[in-house]
């Protein structure tokens, strides 16, 4: 690889890296336009593993700016991201995956604590120079529910 590529290589990674984190802040803000723009006009998200639907990312983004009423208080934590960026013979391609793990506690309305945990993929494409979201599929592995953080 030349220094070209490998810093074309860095760039996507950064550019990857503030879309899953993008993804992570709006959905905590609720902010669903911002969630809307990160992905493709394709883009799908599927939340079936969790107790939630699958389909086109604006529908998804309507259902969960309904059910996230029921949690005032959210936040993703999304770590350990494994990133593969699609390889054209030595040279990065246009498509990506992230696999990374989340633990998301958040807080019912009733003042109870809820929290999970498991992982996302998340499929990226480049459109227009600019690094969006395809898919995102969410495996939740564990749930608490109950009690307040803190209480021992």
């Amino acid at each position: 690889m030349t220094q070209r590529v490998d810093l074309a290589t860095v760039m996507d990674r950064l550019a990857i890296d503030e879309v899953v984190t993008g993804y992570a802040v709006a959905v905590d803000d609720g902010d669903w336009g911002a969630y809307r723009a990160l992905f493709t006009p394709e883009g799908r998200a599927d939340y079936r593993a969790s107790g939630g639907i699958e389909g086109p990312a604006a529908e998804v983004a309507d259902w969960l700016a309904q059910t996230m009423q029921l949690f005032p208080v959210r936040q993703h934590l999304i770590v350990n991201r494994r990133l593969r960026l699609q390889d054209l013979g030595g040279y990065p391609g246009d498509g990506a995956e992230v696999q990374a793990d989340y633990i998301n506690p958040m807080r019912l309305e009733s003042g109870e604590d809820f929290v999970s945990g498991g992982r996302y993929t998340f499929g990226l494409l480049r459109t227009d120079s600019v690094w969006r979201l395809s898919s995102v599929v969410i495996q939740e592995k564990w749930r608490r529910a109950g009690g307040a953080f803190g209480d021992g």
